[in-house]
């Protein structure tokens, strides 16, 4: 794994090899969703590390920390879509399907406008991840900035778009697995698992900061 380490006044990136000598990792963390990558603590113990592990330059592993941070961006910012998508067509289908007051829930001008809204905000986020990968593909110095509005608007709008459709779907957006037939429904999990996308690779304050510093220079912003 790499390993972000304070050397003297700077931060180094090493490589550290998970069945070294003094490293041993804790039990998995129990989490609210995204369940299927684990976080746990790990351990070092006079861990030895040679050094053709050090990755990139002594006293520059920030900068290389900081960069993934921004690269990764894209990628939550994608997986926000992805999940939105999955809520918006669940909800889609069923809203076309279950007949409320002698109409399909489709028929209901709140519920149409809503998800015309949520169709226009997934081509948005989508073309704002394509455009910012492309623009990191292509070295121009804008990245940042559009990492960071594609990571703030998927994440965002995973959630938003999850809450609207369990609460279209009633009941069935809230249960996760029938007892009677053992149906599944995806909802819930989609619900929990969009939060951490608000979270992590910079919280979306800091992404809110890091725009407004792209507009207001960073002597105003800070």
């Amino acid at each position: 794994m790499f390993v972000l380490c304070k050397l003297d006044r700077s931060m180094t990136m090493l490589l550290v090899d998970m069945k070294a000598d003094g490293v041993s990792v804790g039990k998995p963390d129990k989490k609210m969703g995204n369940h299927s990558q684990l976080t746990a603590d790990v351990y070092f113990e006079n861990v030895f590390i040679p050094s053709e592990q050090l990755v990139g330059d002594e006293g520059k592993g920030l900068k290389a920390a900081l960069t993934s941070l921004t690269l990764g961006r894209v990628g939550i910012g994608a997986c926000g879509v992805g999940m939105a998508q999955a809520a918006f067509d669940f909800a889609v289908d069923y809203m076309q399907n279950r007949s409320v007051f002698g109409k399909p829930l489709s028929n209901y001008q709140y519920w149409q406008f809503r998800f015309a809204d949520y169709a226009t905000q997934l081509e948005n986020a989508r073309n704002l991840y394509v455009k910012a990968a492309i623009t990191q593909d292509k070295k121009r110095p804008s990245v940042a900035n559009q990492c960071a509005m594609a990571k703030l608007i998927g994440s965002a709008l995973a959630g938003d778009v999850a809450r609207d459709a369990i609460q279209v779907c009633g009941g069935y957006g809230f249960v996760k697995e029938l007892a009677a037939t053992g149906q599944q429904f995806p909802l819930e999990a989609i619900y929990r698992d969009s939060k951490i996308g608000e979270i992590y690779e910079g919280a979306n304050e800091i992404q809110r900061l890091l725009i407004a510093r792209s507009i207001f220079g960073k002597d105003a912003v800070g």
